[in-house]
């Protein structure tokens, strides 16, 4: 069997759980405890990046820290229980699972936060890494022994490039298919309904090639 052929790695937010409603909830609130304005609108129109990239939109670089703080405590109470998962999510675990495989989440978001996640929907998974972005997910993926890596975001194909994995980008986040398919992603899916259509058939022609 190929290197990793049974194991897949997936991005968290905008791939497997739609995050929005409750990271824009966190950003209102930390707006009104710290007096900045922030558009949260615009934050949960571009998931991806960790967080402190994201506050350095908003803040200077020696307010981040702490303003960062206040986020992640606000986190568990507020955005975990306004989370989803997207369609799809919990059939595409299902396929790598009944495939024998094995599951790895790698994202931007800090780990403690990115487990709660994964535990309130109840996914099924091996491992959860955090705070890792672009191609510095790589090593995680590389670890795991990944064959497939799949994200919403164009710096998810840069993790799959790292990692040494098939980058299978789906259409559920800030980047629309034709983005993704220019940028260089192995695969294209509209969302995870597709995935495991498409993992089947990976898997059949591999065992056969």
């Amino acid at each position: 069997m190929l290197r990793g052929m049974h194991s897949v790695g997936f991005d968290l937010d905008m791939t497997l759980a739609d995050t929005r409603a409750g990271i824009a909830a966190v950003y209102d609130e930390l707006s009104l405890r710290i007096g900045v304005p922030i558009d949260s609108a615009a934050v949960v129109a571009r998931l991806g990046p960790p967080l402190e990239l994201e506050l350095a939109n908003w803040l200077p670089a020696d307010e981040i820290p702490a303003a960062a703080a206040i986020f992640r405590s606000l986190y568990p109470s507020i955005a975990v229980p306004a989370t989803t998962p997207l369609p799809g999510a919990r059939e595409a675990v299902t396929a790598v699972r009944r495939a024998g495989g094995r599951i790895v989440v790698v994202t931007g978001k800090n780990a403690g936060d990115a487990v709660r996640t994964v535990e309130f929907l109840g996914l099924d998974v091996d491992e959860v890494a955090g705070s890792v972005f672009g191609a510095a997910k790589g090593p995680a993926l590389a670890a795991f022994g990944a064959g497939a890596y799949v994200g919403d975001h164009v710096a998810d194909i840069e993790a799959a490039r790292a990692g040494g994995a098939v980058s299978v980008a789906v259409a559920t986040g800030p980047y629309r298919a034709g983005e993704l398919r220019e940028y260089g992603a192995d695969v294209v899916l509209g969302d995870l309904t597709e995935f495991a259509g498409w993992f089947d058939g990976w898997r059949s022609a591999a065992a056969v090639g």
